[in-house]
């Protein structure tokens, strides 16, 4: 057997050693897919000693149950971190190896997968940032920035609707330096594909304008390996290679059923296979020393060209110091701290405005600020004013533009915004009607997850939305954000707590933002400030020493508030009103600012917030009420929206009351 074989076979055995050790996961994938993951690996530019590199080769595991062949890989290939104990924890609390592939987590792993179809659209948005990267820094025969995204996903992928919506962006971006690994073997859990999978991969990605290629043998790496080579020769399209695998190759009776999918193969199985792969060792995670040294070599080979790049890279700096002084900027903290000592950009004009005009305004200071952004919107940038005025889009013809076209795409492009955020150092925003987060969320979550700084631009927010009726009105979605753990969630009064949102976007380090903002007008309110950079400070005071009453709101309820609380001063109540833009960062500040803020002898609390009740109703406690909307919306003008759901003064008023 060839030293190539048995390293094929290495990765099938350790994968299958994981499973069964763990008694949990997904064996048909690694033992069907390894020559395939292989041979990528062994053509990428990836050096283990410096997992970070910038100008490596990606390798997106879409298919990430699928997660005990790549943490074989990484074993073998020498990243740190990734001895044979982390592969024998597989799926134990702290290991290395956890269930689904964790960015951040385990060294070498690009992003989080898991949820399928998710790393396709991870995928193109690394593919974009390779692209606008290039375009601004690369010079006749200096390539700083020449690399591959190369993602591998399964049936389940291909059925996901996800996978569709960032491939047919892929295409018509002619995203070519992405390659997309199709592992098909006709299984799933419930068995055959035929049951619901039909369609013609293959002619569905030729719509999309992508090169396809065959490869009838998923262990004859040859193929694959031309396969490769051919996806590299063209210059116009992305490719999709498709190959044929057998799930389970070499499970015995297993192989090629939708059991061994996600099954451990037992004591018994695991014998089977080792037979049947010709394997001489018993021993479970035993690998001979002449596959570690097959591997080590491939490694050197990463290492070497890594070497090749910075002495380009010097030569680069050298001959071009004003593109390696940008480089330095790009991948500093500079443009955070040019936005730290501009005044301008806390300037605004004292009229009534939407605050999805406001967000619009300060987009427009931000992308002179960092020529590192880049944002968009799901078809709706007239409406969610996130065009960056005087910018061109990225396309196909302009790799140089910083507005990107999404489509009606709400899913993928919350993916894509992961991607171009995980890549290296740009900052990405996008904006959909805040009713559409729902279709955003679990990529929301996952941004969360992996602590990538993305900005969600959500305009339209609560009744504000009017006509529109109850299927645009978001009532729940605030709450539902608000849960996601390691999130911003802000709902701003106007432009001061507007461009405050953003100022806590762009200095995020591992947090997402998601900034929720009205279609209507409304009032700039003198006394709000840069305060609301803790999440909720007082925003009115009382009149008195002591504090009758504590009014909490948040967005277009904060002029509401205010309003309601002069009002009862005239009955001579001393009313406090705080403002609530960010519940989450409120929420980690230290008990005693929030004691100043909500002082807990005050115990006549009312909170007001066009949404859902649940999220405010801990800052009332028992005693409190909160005025909000617990059913759905209905269609009529706003004005009479907001009054046939109670928020107007004299409701505020009445209601303020019964806690008096």
């Amino acid at each position: 057997m060839s030293i190539v074989q048995k390293s094929i076979n290495a990765i099938r055995i350790l994968s299958a050693d994981q499973i069964q050790k763990a008694n949990s996961g997904h064996p048909g994938l690694p033992l069907g897919a390894a020559p395939m993951a292989y041979t990528i690996w062994s053509k990428m530019n990836i050096n283990p000693k410096n997992p970070k590199w910038i100008n490596r080769d990606r390798f997106v595991l879409s298919a990430g149950h699928g997660s005990a062949m790549l943490y074989s890989l990484l074993h073998l290939f020498g990243f740190e971190g990734m001895d044979i104990d982390e592969l024998k924890n597989f799926r134990q609390l702290n290991s290395k190896t956890p269930g689904h592939p964790e960015y951040g987590h385990t060294s070498g792993v690009e992003v989080s997968t898991g949820p399928l179809g998710t790393g396709m659209s991870n995928a193109v948005g690394l593919a974009i940032a390779e692209q606008y990267l290039a375009s601004q820094f690369n010079e006749d025969n200096y390539n700083i920035i020449d690399h591959y995204t190369y993602v591998l996903g399964g049936d389940g992928c291909m059925m996901e609707g996800i996978t569709s919506e960032a491939m047919s962006l892929a295409g018509t971006l002619k995203l070519s330096k992405l390659i997309v690994f199709y592992d098909s073997n006709n299984i799933t859990i419930e068995g055959n594909t035929d049951t619901a999978f039909t369609e013609d991969v293959k002619k569905r990605f030729e719509s999309y304008g992508f090169q396809i290629i065959e490869v009838d043998d998923g262990n004859d790496i040859d193929k694959i390996s031309s396969a490769i080579d051919a996806a590299k020769t063209d210059k116009q399209r992305p490719s999709l290679i498709i190959v044929k695998t057998i799930i389970g190759y070499g499970a015995g009776k297993k192989q090629g059923t939708a059991s061994v999918h996600g099954e451990p193969l037992g004591e018994e199985g695991v014998s089977v296979l080792r037979q049947s792969l010709s394997w001489d060792e018993n021993e479970p995670f035993k690998i001979s020393d002449d596959i570690y040294a097959h591997y080590k070599t491939l490694a050197q080979n990463g290492e070497e060209k890594e070497n090749s790049w910075n002495k380009l890279f010097d030569e680069y700096s050298k001959k071009y110091p004003d593109k390696k002084s940008k480089w330095d900027d790009f991948f500093s903290d500079k443009f955070e701290k040019d936005l730290s000592n501009n005044e301008d950009f806390w300037k605004f004009a004292d009229k009534p405005n939407a605050t999805r005009a406001s967000s619009g305004e300060v987009i427009n200071k931000l992308k002179d600020i960092f020529p590192n952004l880049l944002g968009g919107s799901a078809d709706l940038a007239p409406s969610n004013k996130t065009l960056m005025n005087n910018i061109d889009y990225f396309s196909p013809e302009n790799r140089a533009g910083r507005n990107i076209h999404f489509g009606v795409r709400e899913l993928a492009m919350g993916g894509i915004m992961n991607g171009i955020a995980i890549h290296s150092c740009l900052k990405i925003f996008a904006g959909t009607f805040f009713v559409f987060s729902d279709y955003i969320k679990p990529m929301i979550r996952l941004a969360a997850l992996m602590g990538l700084p993305t900005t969600y631009v959500l305009t339209h927010d609560s009744i504000g939305v009017g006509e529109d009726g109850p299927t645009h009105e978001p009532i729940e979605q605030l709450a539902m954000l608000r849960t996601i753990p390691n999130i911003n969630v802000f709902r701003p009064c106007d432009y001061t707590e507007t461009a405050c949102a953003y100022y806590s976007a762009m200095t995020s380090k591992h947090t997402p933002t998601a900034i929720a903002l009205t279609r209507q007008n409304l009032k700039q309110i003198p006394t709000s400030s840069k305060e609301a950079l803790k999440g909720g400070y007082v925003i009115k005071k009382e009149k008195d020493n002591n504090i009758d009453l504590i009014i909490i709101a948040t967005g277009s309820e904060v002029a509401l508030a205010i309003d309601a609380a002069q009002k009862l001063e005239q009955e001579n109540k001393s009313v406090r009103v705080v403002s609530m833009p960010c519940t989450n960062i409120f929420d980690r500040q230290d008990s005693e600012y929030k004691n100043s803020i909500l002082p807990n002898n005050v115990r006549a609390r009312l909170a007001i917030e066009a949404g859902n009740t649940l999220s405010m109703s801990k800052y009332v406690g028992l005693d409190g009420k909160v005025i909000g909307i617990d059913t759905f919306g209905a269609s009529a003008p706003a004005n009479v929206l907001f009054n046939e759901f109670g928020f107007t003064i004299e409701n505020v008023v009445e209601t303020a009351k019964e806690l008096l």
